[in-house]
């Protein structure tokens, strides 16, 4: 999956360009706390490229704004990484540099990761905004005519409409629904917001589960005492079952 298909997709308005080069030192100045996440910024980005600015004027859906939250604008990024980059690490990095909401296209090789992130205002901090729950994240596998019916629900014109926030969260829902079609085989967006928060939930309690039965797995076959390996066996099956409810609920 390239990211044409993917911007293809979206069917942004032509007022929504922007394509302007994002220099790397914009995120070595606002989102690299530490000297090690300089070095994964300086060594991990071979380029950040904006998009396009989605807003009121430019594509036709109202801001959002209240004492928690402030939606004025997403900003639609594309970044580059090099081969040995750590996505989810500089997705979080990038997230947290610019306090706009960000539909984030990453891409390494030929996989392309969609990244998206609530923001809310800092408490202590008048006019800094941090991130608000998890990083909704999911890598796009397979060609277009296998991602057909993600593509069509990803548009721009599939999405609500009502303001910014509930836009942001539509794309959000639909990066849900992508997650659970590659546990299940079959796509299909929530019915309801509420549906789609229970459905994030099972997925993160899959991957949590799969987890978890690898490294049972890994352990099982090195551990020599018998007694040990059939109560690591009984575990995992134990897992098992949990993780095929689970999938049950998705």
């Amino acid at each position: 999956m390239n990211a044409d298909t993917i911007l293809s997709a979206l069917g942004l308005p032509d007022s929504a360009s922007v394509n302007q080069r994002v220099p790397k030192k914009l995120l070595l100045e606002n989102g690299a706390p530490t000297a090690a996440d300089k070095r994964r910024i300086n060594e991990g980005i071979e380029e950040i490229q904006w998009l396009a600015s989605l807003k009121p004027n430019t594509i036709g859906v109202p801001d959002y704004c209240d004492d928690t939250r402030e939606y004025l604008e997403i900003a639609l990024l594309l970044v580059t990484l090099r081969g040995e980059a750590k996505a989810a690490r500089l997705s979080g990095l990038i997230h947290r540099a610019i306090p706009y909401p960000l539909f984030l296209v990453l891409l390494q090789g030929d996989q392309a990761i969609l990244s998206l992130a609530h923001k809310r205002r800092a408490q202590n901090e008048a006019g800094k905004f941090v991130l608000d729950g998890d990083i909704a994240e999911v890598t796009v596998t397979g060609n277009a005519s296998e991602n057909s019916q993600f593509l069509v629900a990803l548009a721009l014109g599939n999405q609500p409409r009502a303001n910014l926030l509930q836009l942001y969260q539509g794309w959000i829902d639909t990066l849900v629904a992508l997650q659970a079609s590659q546990i299940t085989g079959s796509f299909s967006k929530s019915a309801t917001h509420e549906a789609a928060i229970a459905r994030r939930e099972a997925v993160l309690k899959c991957v949590e589960l799969e987890t978890k039965i690898a490294t049972l797995r890994n352990t099982a076959a090195k551990e020599k005492q018998i007694a040990r390996r059939v109560e690591l066996n009984l575990e995992i099956k134990g897992l098992e079952g949990e993780l095929i409810e689970t999938k049950g609920k998705l």
